[in-house]
């Protein structure tokens, strides 16, 4: 049990510096979620927004930090 607890409080810690990253890029012009390539149809009551570029980008960079972690933890 021990070790879910300490797995619960890294995701945490994760999720915090996540959201703090994304409230200071929101803050400057870093075009995070306004790439070319996401998807941003606007009729005249709906609004729908696909973030393709913006995923594909994260889950690259995301795929690149979780391979170094894993590197270091062997």
């Amino acid at each position: 049990m021990a070790d879910l607890g300490k797995l619960l409080v890294l995701f945490g810690v994760i999720l915090v510096i996540a959201g703090g990253a994304f409230i200071f890029f929101g803050r400057t012009n870093f075009p995070l979620g306004r790439l070319p390539g996401d998807i941003i149809y606007r009729g005249k009551n709906t609004t729908f927004y696909f973030p393709l570029a913006t995923s594909i980008l994260l889950s690259v960079v995301l795929s690149v930090v979780l391979y170094v972690i894993g590197r270091f933890r062997r």
